[in-house]
C-alpha cells in the first residue's frame, strides 16, 4: 500500500495564521508538530517512509522537506505539482508516479489523504486503514465517513444505503447543507460527514478515470515526465466531482475516532483544550468575564472582559475578530483584501526559505529593519542591490561575510556596511543558528531589488 498526502493547498479560512506563503497543513495548532508532520506520523505504523508520496508544489518544497525532518521520514517521495490543478489530477499524478517511478502493479492500493486534518486514537485510525485496504481490493472505492455530532454545515454529507462488508454503499455525496438541511441529516442517522480520504486499487482507478473523466486519463497515457510537462492541459476538477459522485462502486466505512479538518476558526475552538469557563486560550492571554471564546495571540498580550462566543486571532501584522458561528466568512475577508492588493492576504512579516527564515520587523519610506535567521551551513546568494545600502549587526553566532570578493568573520555585537551596488553574501559556517539584524536603506527598498550571481541558495 501506498499513502498519498495532497500538501499543495494554500487555504485561506484561518486567516490570518494560514496564509498563501504558510498554509495550515505546516501550522502547530495542537501539538508541538505540524499538521503535515502529524499526518505523516498516523501512517508511520503502517507503511515505511518510501511508500508515503507526498503532493505538493515547488513554493512549499523546503516546508515539506523540512517537515519530514522533523518526523523522520526523510525517505518520503515529494511530487511537485507544476501548477495548482485541484484534487483529481493530483491524485492522477501520484498514480503516474507509483506506477512509472515506484514500479506498482494495478493491484497496489493507494490511501489519499488531505495534509491538514486532527486525527486522535491512532490504533482506531490504523485500523479503519486496515478495512479500507481490504474493501478496496475488490474493485471499490471506499471513503471514511465521520459520525456528525451535530449539524456542522462546513462539511459535505455522505448518505449511506445498504450494508457492505463493514461499511456501507454509498447513495450519494452531498454539498455542504444550509442548517436546517444539515438538521435533517442529523436527525435521519445515515448521514456522514465526509472526511475527503479515499483508498482504491490503481487499476479501479484508472479503468474509473476512463469511463467518467477521458480527458485525464488521456495525459495518464504519456510518460510522467510528459504528464508533468503537460499538466495545465489537465482539467481543473476535484475527485469527488471527477470520480466519487460518478461511481457506482463506492462505499463507505465510519472512522471511528477524532476527527476534525480544522477547516475554520469554530473548529479551531473545538480542538483546543478549554478553561472552566469554556475558553480556549494560546498565547499570552487574560481573560477576564469571558466564556466560550478562542483567545490565540502570537506576539502580543491579549486581554478579553466580558467576551462571550468570540473568536479573537491576532499575528504581528492583522488581528481577526468575530462571533462564533461566522468564522466561515474568513475566507471572504481574504478575497477583499487580495482585490485591494494587500500583501497581507498572502504573506506573512516571516518569510520562509531554505537557508531560515527573514522577518519584517519595521519599514517607511527609505528604510526596513528585518531579522535574519540564517540555519546551520545556511548560505545566501552572491547577490547586489541598485538601489540601497544593508547595515548588518550580529545578534547571535558567527557570520562569514563576503563584500566585492573580501571575506570577513563578524562575531556577536559587531557589525558590517554593504554599501549599494556592492557583490556580497552572508554565509553561516557554524553550528548553531546565526541570527543578525539588518537595516536597509536607500530610496527603492522592495524585496525585487536583488540580482544574483550564483545559485548555491535561494533568498
Amino acid at each position: 500500500m501506498k499513502i498519498i498526502i495532497l500538501a499543495g493547498g494554500g487555504g485561506t479560512r484561518l486567516f490570518p495564521l494560514s496564509r498563501t506563503c504558510f498554509p495550515k497543513q505546516f501550522l502547530k495548532v495542537n501539538n508541538a508538530k505540524s499538521l503535515l508532520a502529524q499526518t505523516v506520523m498516523r501512517f508511520l505504523p503502517v507503511v515505511q517512509a518510501s511508500d508515503i508520496i507526498i503532493v505538493t508544489n515547488a513554493e512549499y518544497v523546503y516546508h515539506v522537506q523540512s517537515e519530514l525532518e522533523e518526523c523522520k521520514a526523510s525517505g518520503a517521495h515529494i511530487v511537485l505539482e507544476p501548477m495548482g490543478r485541484n484534487t483529481a489530477p493530483a491524485i492522477a499524478l501520484a498514480t503516474k508516479y507509483c506506477m512509472e517511478e515506484l514500479g506498482c502493479e494495478k493491484d497496489e492500493i493507494l490511501l489519499v489523504t488531505p495534509a491538514d486534518h486532527v486525527i486522535k486514537s491512532v490504533d482506531l485510525f490504523v485500523k479503519a486503514i486496515g478495512q479500507a485496504a481490504k474493501i478496496a481490493q475488490n474493485d471499490k472505492l471506499v471513503t471514511f465517513g465521520i459520525k456528525p455530532d451535530k449539524p456542522e454545515t462546513g462539511y459535505g454529507y455522505i448518505e449511506a444505503g445498504k450494508p457492505y462488508d463493514c461499511g456501507y454503499e454509498v447513495v450519494s455525496f452531498k454539498e455542504k447543507p444550509e442548517l436546517l438541511v444539515a438538521e435533517q441529516y442529523l436527525k435521519k442517522g445515515n448521514y456522514f460527514w465526509n472526511s475527503g480520504m479515499f483508498a482504491f486499487s490503481i487499476g479501479f482507478m484508472l479503468d474509473e478515470l476512463q469511463k467518467y473523466q477521458p480527458e485525464i486519463m488521456l495525459q495518464l497515457e504519456k510518460t510522467y515526465a510528459e504528464v508533468l510537462a503537460d499538466f495545465a492541459d489537465m482539467p481543473n476538477i476535484s475527485i469527488d466531482y471527477a470520480v466519487a459522485e460518478k461511481s457506482t462502486a463506492v462505499i463507505a466505512i465510519a472512522l471511528p475516532c477524532y476527527w476534525n479538518d480544522i477547516g475554520s476558526w469554530d473548529a479551531m475552538y473545538d480542538v483546543l483544550p478549554k478553561d472552566d469557563c469554556g475558553n480556549a486560550m494560546h498565547g499570552d492571554c487574560l481573560a477576564i468575564d469571558c466564556k466560550n471564546s478562542l483567545l490565540l495571540g502570537r506576539d502580543r498580550l491579549i486581554a478579553g472582559i466580558g467576551l462571550d462566543d468570540i473568536l479573537l486571532v491576532e499575528t504581528d501584522d492583522v488581528i481577526v475578530v468575530a462571533k462564533k458561528g461566522e468564522s466561515q466568512k474568513v475566507k471572504e475577508i481574504v478575497g477583499e483584501l487580495k482585490k485591494r492588493g494587500r500583501r497581507e492576504a498572502s504573506e506573512h512579516t516571516t518569510a520562509y526559505r531554505p537557508w531560515g527564515t527573514s522577518t519584517t520587523l519595521g519599514e517607511g519610506p527609505r528604510y526596513k529593519m528585518k531579522k535574519i535567521h540564517l540555519n546551520p551551513k545556511g548560505v545566501l546568494s552572491m547577490q547586489m542591490h541598485y538601489h540601497r545600502s544593508e547595515h548588518w549587526i550580529v545578534i547571535a553566532g558567527t557570520a562569514k561575510v563576503t563584500i566585492d570578493g573580501k571575506e570577513t568573520w563578524v562575531h556577536e555585537n559587531e557589525s558590517v556596511f554593504v554599501p549599494q551596488t556592492t557583490k556580497h553574501r552572508l554565509e553561516n559556517p557554524g553550528q548553531i543558528p546565526l541570527e543578525i539584524i539588518e537595516i536597509q536603506n536607500g530610496s527603492y527598498v522592495g524585496e525585487d531589488d536583488i540580482v544574483r550571481f550564483d545559485d548555491e541558495s535561494v533568498q
